[in-house]
């Protein structure tokens, strides 16, 4: 099982490391091997995603990643920030599905920004088309235009890229509690009126699952209004970004939250949800849980693991009923720990 480790900026070694150990703690044979992306690798290459990694990352079963970016890079002309690399990887390995668990745990109850009785038993997948969309779509670019700057952008998707996805997404349905919502703007938005006719036309295909449709303005809104009613949500790659990000607070911390990228065979990108937070950068104080809980998806996604898998995610959960809690999830009554004390708590869980 060959896995391409990519810790990146910021906080990304630090937390990539906690994952690695746990890993290597398991009963099973790994072959990691590390290589650069983001803006360590615009440091070292001048190139965000440089051939080395490219390679490295093809021939291997799966990626890991910490985490890229920061404001050390935002001067730099767009083709060469860290971002761009995160994008490129996606593209070239062909990761068109994004699953963002958003779960939370009873003992996190009180670090959610809403009223434990609209979170407690929250436990929602979205799951966002990642390859298509705004983020990529041609034409783009800024130009000046009778005589100002003019920006644009251009949105689209195909039927096949819509299918593709929906597919996953009902599938993940029929895993859970078999109810999917497909998030649109189809009262504005062709290509969304698009979305939404070629989901209403797979739903013939999954009589088992309950489809609904709601737009992503009602959408954000039902998030922290009744998290509760959605089980599995889809939608396409700019709506997807923001709503994961939503519902990622909803848990008490993006710190928590795993995510996994995959392409048509199960060969997948996984990292947590949040950013290299520079500002914690080298202090020891970062939440390495997101990417032990990666770990975890791509040991049941990619690998097929399953056991292993839930041991990733039991140890997790022992931790933080000992009390054991990073900066971002900390709270009167529990013990503060820093990164490394966290990934040693998951081992003496394991």
């Amino acid at each position: 099982m060959k896995i391409c480790v990519l810790p990146g900026d910021g906080i990304g070694p630090e937390i990539m490391a906690e994952a690695v150990r746990v890993l290597r703690a398991l009963d099973l044979k790994f072959e990691m091997e590390e290589a650069l992306l983001g803006g360590c690798a615009v440091d070292a290459t001048g190139n965000p995603y440089p051939e080395a990694t490219s390679k490295l990352a093809r021939a291997a079963d799966a990626v890991l990643l910490g985490a890229v970016g920061g404001p050390k890079w935002d001067a730099l002309p767009r083709e060469q920030r860290p971002e761009r690399g995160l994008l490129g990887i996606r593209k070239e390995l062909g990761l068109f599905a994004n699953l963002r668990p958003a779960i939370l745990y009873p003992e996190l109850a009180n670090a959610s920004s809403l009223k434990p009785e609209i979170v407690a038993g929250l436990d929602i997948l979205i799951v966002r088309e990642l390859t298509g969309d705004i983020y990529f779509g041609q034409p783009r670019g800024i130009e000046v235009r009778d005589g100002e700057r003019y920006g644009f952008n251009t949105m689209h998707y195909t039927e096949s890229e819509i299918r593709r996805i929906g597919r996953v997404a009902f599938e993940a349905a029929r895993k859970r509690d078999r109810r999917l919502c497909s998030v649109d703007k189809m009262n504005v938005l062709e290509t969304t009126q698009l979305w939404r006719d070629v989901m209403s036309e797979l739903a013939a295909e999954y009589p088992d699952v309950e489809l609904s449709h709601m737009l992503v303005d009602n959408a954000a809104m039902q998030l922290v209004r009744a998290p509760k009613q959605f089980d599995v949500m889809v939608t396409g790659n700019m709506f997807g970004d923001i709503l994961s990000d939503e519902a990622s607070m909803l848990t008490g911390s993006i710190g928590m939250l795993p995510s996994a990228s995959l392409d048509e065979n199960n060969k997948g990108l996984y990292e947590p949800s949040h950013g290299s937070a520079p500002d914690i950068a080298g202090k020891g104080v970062a939440n390495p849980l997101a990417t032990i809980l990666s770990a975890a998806m791509m040991l049941r996604y990619t690998f097929a693991q399953e056991e292993a898998a839930q041991r990733v995610e039991g140890a997790v959960k022992k931790v933080l009923a000992q009390g054991f809690r990073t900066g971002d999830i900390f709270e009167p009554g529990t013990q503060k720990v820093g990164t490394r004390e966290m990934g040693d708590a998951v081992l003496a869980a394991l």
